[in-house]
């Protein structure tokens, strides 16, 4: 499974990418439930944010879906947070 973030806005307004592929891992059955749960509480059009906001465009395995603080569910937060600090 390949999963792509993409984080834009915020005070500086400076854009931010990562990306895992969980092919091999030994915690990819862990990553695969929590970016199935993250995309299920995503949507399909860019929602509006708050000034200074961040938005998010999550990607996994093609399908794109789009979030914005502060309306993050908890596992869209925990997944933003373990690709942008994990990932390449």
């Amino acid at each position: 499974m390949r999963i792509q973030v993409r984080r834009t806005g915020g005070f500086a307004g400076i854009e931010r990418r990562a990306e895992v592929d969980t092919a091999g891992r030994p915690d990819a059955d862990e990553w695969h439930a929590l970016a199935e749960r993250a995309v299920a509480g995503g949507r399909g059009a860019r929602p509006s944010g708050v000034p200074d906001g961040f938005s998010y465009e999550i990607t996994v395995d093609g399908e794109r879906v789009y979030a914005a603080d502060p309306r993050l569910t908890a596992e869209q937060r925990t997944l933003i947070s373990r690709v942008l600090k994990e990932g390449a």
